[in-house]
């Protein structure tokens, strides 16, 4: 994600062509990053309400019979589900409306579940159809007719492993099936619940498996415990997040983010000395401090952070990086998020993007990867639903990829992208999530890493005017909920937009001729805009 190196082809935009404030809003959204560093290096924000947790809990709440002591939390947690959501999807009020009684519950809503499948990753079909039933059928709808007890948790992720195992059992106990449920099955859940434990900081597999524990006898205790971990995690707004948060992806992409703003050298080394100790034995990073599952994704932003920051200096930790990353490269040449699944086209091309800082040592995996990626792009210029959900993400990362390579397939590929992005942007100089959708700050900010590398400088003047527009007074960037998970649903963690957009005006300043000279040795908080472009 981290910009072309110096030396880059394309010319150089005057700073008169930009808005004249530009410089001082990249300070301040600077600055605002800086003030969330802790003093460990960290960079924390937990993750925001969403609705699919707050109702399995409400629901849980409600199948195990309300003790006293949760009855605050109850009343608070059906406040937050009656609000209306400004950014709200039709999958929220389908799952609010469920477990207040708002809708029938014989089933789910004509045509929801054919769009949940449709807008996730092709290769998670089978299981997401099968997640999506169990968990109607945890909010109360009648239960539907389903091959649960084909669909074995062999061959997955620990994640998507316990996900299927608490899913098969809802749904096989619903059906009066319980035969089909395995001591295996049964041990498995359990080993998750420990009191005041979130077991890989996942809330909602936390609360899938007490909806399944919970219908199998002898667990009340371990239910009890199990919901009581998760009213630690209630928001102020009454709701409870899917992650307890993603305090590892935020340092790293804030880290990266702040490098190419110039922050200063002892807020930086913080961050990489944070990010040092959470490197795991196989060399991989988590999206967060409490998990052990690493992936592709934090890996190598974490892997880019570090290179960017102090290449020597983290030389051996890069280096064991990039070996875990190979250990999950697929046969096709593609990578995938975790280990054994099948490869994605952000994720290949975000492994390209680090792998090309090494020279061409790795030329030869760069080159099967991009022939991967290039498999993978739709005619549009598109590619299958990553880890966001805005289509942008993956269009910036695969972009930045194909700048490494002149020949091959890449420049189509490119070529591809760009017509894409240039149609798609919105006349208020915004992008949105996809067609049709109205402009948002995240996805512009990853549009604007796009227009960055254009030969024409009018898609990031616009993009630039619509993105200072979203910035309030403090510095932060508003923009809705973007992150997925699990794909296709979005949750929110506001940080991320901060970091997104500084990386994104990074990318832009890079090719920006300041009007006159710029006085060394001065701080990044000026707010005169040559002082920001240089």
């Amino acid at each position: 994600m981290r910009p072309p190196e110096a030396g880059h082809a394309l010319p150089d935009w005057p700073a008169g062509l930009f808005p004249p404030e530009l410089g001082t809003a990249r300070g301040h959204l600077t600055d605002h990053l800086l003030r969330q560093i802790g003093p460990d290096g960290a960079l924390r924000d937990p993750c925001g309400s969403r609705v699919l947790e707050s109702a399995l809990l409400l629901a849980l709440l409600d199948r195990t019979g309300t003790p006293s002591d949760f009855g605050a939390a109850r009343s608070r947690l059906v406040r937050f589900l009656r609000h209306p959501r400004r950014h709200g999807s039709r999958w929220d009020e389908i799952f609010s409306a469920t477990v207040l009684g708002k809708q029938t519950r014989s089933a789910p809503a004509h045509g929801a579940a054919d769009d949940f499948i449709a807008r996730a990753p092709q290769f998670t079909a089978p299981r997401k159809r099968l997640l999506f039933q169990a968990i109607f059928v945890m909010l109360g709808s009648e239960p539907s007719s389903s091959g649960c007890e084909l669909f074995p948790p062999r061959g997955l992720h620990p994640w998507a492993s316990m996900q299927v195992t608490a899913t098969k059992v809802v749904l096989v106990d619903a059906a009066a099936r319980a035969e089909l449920i395995g001591s295996e099955d049964i041990a498995l859940l359990l080993s998750t619940q420990r009191p005041g434990e979130v077991w890989e900081g996942n809330l909602l597999i936390h609360l899938l498996v007490l909806h399944a524990l919970s219908r199998l006898p002898g667990n009340v205790i371990t239910v009890m415990d199990g919901i009581r971990t998760v009213l630690l995690h209630q928001r102020d707004d009454g709701g409870v997040p899917f992650v307890t948060d993603t305090d590892t992806w935020t340092a790293v992409t804030a880290g990266l983010a702040l490098c190419n703003a110039g922050a200063p050298r002892g807020s930086l080394d913080r961050i990489a000395q944070h990010v040092l100790r959470l490197q795991h034995p196989s060399g991989g990073w988590s999206y967060t401090d409490h998990a052990r599952l690493a992936d592709t994704d934090c890996t190598t932003v974490a892997l880019e952070f570090l290179h960017v920051s102090n290449p020597h200096a983290y030389r051996t930790p890069v280096q064991r990086g990039i070996q875990a990353l190979l250990s999950v490269r697929g046969g096709d040449g593609g990578f995938p998020t975790y280990a054994d699944t099948p490869s994605e086209a952000c994720m290949t091309a975000a492994v390209i993007n680090v792998l090309a800082a090494q020279g061409s040592r790795y030329q030869l995996i760069m080159d099967e990867g991009m022939t991967f990626l290039a498999c993978s792009q739709r005619p549009d210029g598109s590619f299958p639903p990553g880890w966001s959900d805005s289509r942008l993400h993956t269009l910036f990362r695969a972009h930045l990829a194909t700048r490494l390579f002149t020949a091959g397939r890449a420049p189509v590929v490119r070529e591809r992208i760009v017509r894409l992005v240039r149609s798609s942007q919105n006349d208020d100089g915004g992008w949105g999530k996809g067609d049709g959708t109205p402009s948002d700050a995240i996805s512009t900010a990853y549009g604007l890493i796009v227009a960055a590398g254009l030969p024409d400088h009018l898609p990031a003047v616009r993009a630039v005017e619509y993105l200072l527009s979203q910035q309030n007074s403090d510095g932060k960037i508003e923009a809705p909920p973007d992150m997925v998970g699990p794909r296709p649903l979005p949750y929110h963690v506001p940080l991320l937009s901060d970091a997104f957009s500084l990386l994104s005006l990074g990318h832009l300043t890079r090719r920006i001729t300041p009007d006159k000279p710029a006085v060394p040795g001065q701080p990044h908080t000026s707010p005169d805009l040559e002082r920001h472009l240089t």
